[in-house]
């Protein structure tokens, strides 16, 4: 696992703040760069005369009318527009993917402000949504297409093989706050909606590739064309080759990563009431693992969906998909010093499978009323191959999750809307779960919006959290006294952790040139994960096993405001600042091993500023500044040892785009420019590995 390695987790819990091997990669099959065709060097492209800026029309920056107005589907699952979504949500579209010069998803999802981004190394990072945002980050549910990337090896997601061509993305939607009435368990902190462009818009030919510090290369082809009427198709290829980082002392971090994938999306009926898309995508790769060998990870997707549109007022959906993951992580030598026995190198593998029914059906019901309500079903098989050092036990597990939801949207008044509803879940851990919501809005004109709202959510147990074992390899060489067999383990009593969040939130249009959007929150959190201690005695005079329990409770609350405002016709400015503050403490009575301080490692304030320009001869220039206030890893009431400290820091990203041609791009970009290289997380050590400048050229072709 890399996001960050089960190694490292259980360092971490079993040991404190110590320095351990970090993933690293090696080099997967060869690079996608052969699909670029020769055509993009050729000297007729560039003996053309340079374009008139009205050829980049369709490419300039929607209106920020257009954009308030955008139809949004995370928040009630049909489409509504922003101004009618009572949540805080922000919106990423694909024309600010394509400005920001973003080579992965992670990257883009800094344009979010509603979430705490931070990268680990070349290729991992963590990223969640108002707090918890520490090794085993599990409270953010992540879809691409409808089809969950949440992993219920250890909760959270792998983001490390979370890509797409960029190009083909819609939009991204991010919710921050639960949205568990709709999206289920784990959609505890904010929800990520990632939806691709239907392929009847992504027709003809593009490719791009890029090269320089960070990314050493990447290449990527999409060809889109027409099967029949009203049915097309699309196929697209990227390759990404990264290279390492840097420690704190200066060395190489070798944690290069080579991951190639390929899809397709396949759409019928675009402009019928029976619409039909068949999509799915494969990866493969490989991480460097600091000598011990390489991390493998490969996987597989298949994703069917039909809609019928009945009539304006009513809809159906019935969704299919099935998922296979592959990982392989090794582990080097290990011998504690306390140890009498060591491990021999081994490796972790895990194998899962998912298959996945979700149906859902919207309705009008009278003049006042809109009702959705749905079913589905998950099933997952799970094998991990168990390393020395990890393992989880059974090593084989079976799991089915059945769920159901209701939600009735009901007009109180012209101009004020009630939304009421809840799901229901049946897990294999933990049995019934039930996450109500209750939302209310007041749009007292077409560009105004107050909303509040009142939600419970849960976050169900991972494997990690019950089935994990973690071995010390001592023997019971000295009689009387008994050694520990384990270091960390899970625990069968291990239960959901339960928020109830309330949540204002303000968003308008105060100008046709000014939009603004503020939401504050207050979380209360029950049953957390805790770490407990095994009690000593003479005879046993060890603190293991520690063992996960839910004997933590707290508070979060803060706010996160926007601003975007159209300084001039071709320059627009966008910026954006939250406030996070944290109260995590031991439930009375109980017990924690680290004092409330392993489950957050957040910053307590972080702003961004945005600028984006169209200027003359089919120039665009596009700068991201961002400062992010210490991050305490992890943060806790009292500190001790197990606090480590990332200091603030202020980093700017830029692009210098020309277009010569309307579908051809030059580009240079630089990523983190304003040092060498800095930490974004981790423990302070020697070996603390930080995140370089980058600045790499591209070429693209095609739109």
């Amino acid at each position: 696992m890399s996001k960050p390695s089960v190694y490292r987790l259980v360092q971490r819990q079993a040991h404190g703040p110590g320095r351990s091997p970090l993933s690293r990669t090696a080099r997967v099959a060869s690079s996608l760069a052969s699909l670029i065709p020769a055509c993009l060097c050729s000297g007729q492209l560039f003996a053309s005369a340079v374009a008139d800026d009205s050829d980049l029309s369709k490419l300039n920056q929607m209106s920020l009318n257009d954009l308030m107005n955008l139809e949004v589907t995370s928040v009630s699952k049909e489409p509504q527009k922003l101004l009618q979504a009572a949540a805080a949500i922000q919106v990423i579209t694909g024309e600010d993917i394509r400005r920001s010069g973003a080579t992965s998803i992670p990257e883009a999802l800094r344009l979010a402000d509603n979430l705490q981004v931070a990268q680990i190394n070349s290729h991992d990072w963590a990223i969640s949504a108002r707090g918890f945002n520490a090794n085993l980050a599990n409270k953010l549910l992540v879809l691409i297409d409808g089809r969950a990337v949440y992993t219920p090896l250890y909760g959270g997601v792998l983001w490390n093989v979370q890509d797409y061509l960029l190009q083909d993305i819609d939009r991204i939607e991010v919710i921050s706050g639960p949205g568990g009435t709709l999206w289920g368990a784990n959609a505890v902190n904010g929800v990520i909606n990632i939806i691709t462009r239907n392929s009847r818009d992504t027709q003809g030919d593009y490719v791009e590739a890029a090269g320089g510090k960070e990314p050493q290369d990447q290449a990527g082809a999409r060809y889109g064309g027409q099967l029949a009427q009203d049915a097309y198709l699309r196929v697209y290829g990227k390759y990404t080759g990264r290279g390492d980082d840097l420690t704190a002392s200066g060395a190489s971090a070798l944690d290069s990563s080579h991951v190639g994938r390929g899809g397709f999306r396949m759409d019928i009926g675009t402009e019928r009431p029976d619409q039909f898309t068949v999509q799915g995508d494969a990866y493969t790769g490989s991480e460097d693992f600091g000598g011990a060998g390489e991390y493998q990870l490969s996987g597989a997707n298949v994703l069917g969906r039909w809609t019928r549109v009945r009539s304006p007022d009513s809809s159906m959906s019935l969704q299919l998909y099935y998922d296979h993951t592959y990982l392989s992580q090794p582990y080097p030598y290990s011998a504690p010093a306390t140890a009498y026995t060591g491990f021999p190198a081994s490796a972790l593998t895990d194998n899962l499978d998912t298959y996945d029914l979700d149906f859902q059906y919207h309705c009008r019901w009278g003049d006042r009323q809109g009702i959705v309500w749905g079913l589905g079903y998950r099933g997952t098989r799970e094998l991990d191959q168990d390393a020395s050092l990890v393992r989880f036990l059974p090593n084989e597990l079976d799991q089915s999750l059945y769920s159901g939801f209701f939600q009735d949207e009901i007009m109180l008044a012209r101009d004020v809307t009630l939304t009421a509803g809840s799901k229901l879940e049946h897990n294999y851990y933990t049995g019934f779960e039930l996450e109500p919501s209750v939302r209310l809005q007041w749009n007292p004109d077409s560009r105004n919006l107050l909303w509040s709202a009142v939600s419970r959510a849960v976050r169900t147990p991972s494997r990690y959290d019950r089935d994990l074992e973690v071995p010390t390899g001592l023997i019971n060489a000295y009689p009387p006294f008994q050694l520990p067999a384990l270091f960390l383990a899970g625990s069968r009593n291990f239960d959901s952790e339960i928020l109830v969040a309330y949540e204002i939130g303000y968003r308008a249009q105060l100008a046709p040139s000014l939009s603004a959007s503020i939401s504050t929150f207050y979380n209360d959190y029950s049953d957390l994960r805790s770490t407990t201690a095994t009690p000593t005695t003479a005879l046993y005079p060890y603190p293991y096993p520690v063992v996960f329990q839910n004997n933590l409770e707290g508070e979060t609350h803060g706010f996160e405001a926007v601003a975007t405002y159209q300084l001039l016709q071709w320059w627009r400015l966008h910026a954006g600042y939250n406030l996070l503050l944290e109260n995590l403490r031991v439930r009375p009575g109980a017990v924690d091993s680290t004092d409330a301080s392993n489950e957050t490692a957040d910053p307590k304030g972080q702003f961004a500023l945005r600028s984006s320009m169209d200027l003359p001869r089919s120039v665009e220039w596009n700068a991201a500044l961002r400062w992010v206030d210490a991050l305490h890893q992890n943060n806790g009431p009292t500190g001790g040892p197990a606090v480590g400290i990332v200091p603030s820091y202020f980093e700017l990203d830029s692009k210098l785009a020309w277009y010569p041609l309307p579908r051809l791009q030059l580009a240079i970009v630089g990523q983190n420019l304003l040092h060498d290289h800095h930490p974004e997380y981790g423990y302070p050590s020697a070996g603390r590995e930080e995140i370089v400048r980058s600045v790499f050229g591209k070429v693209s072709w095609g739109l």
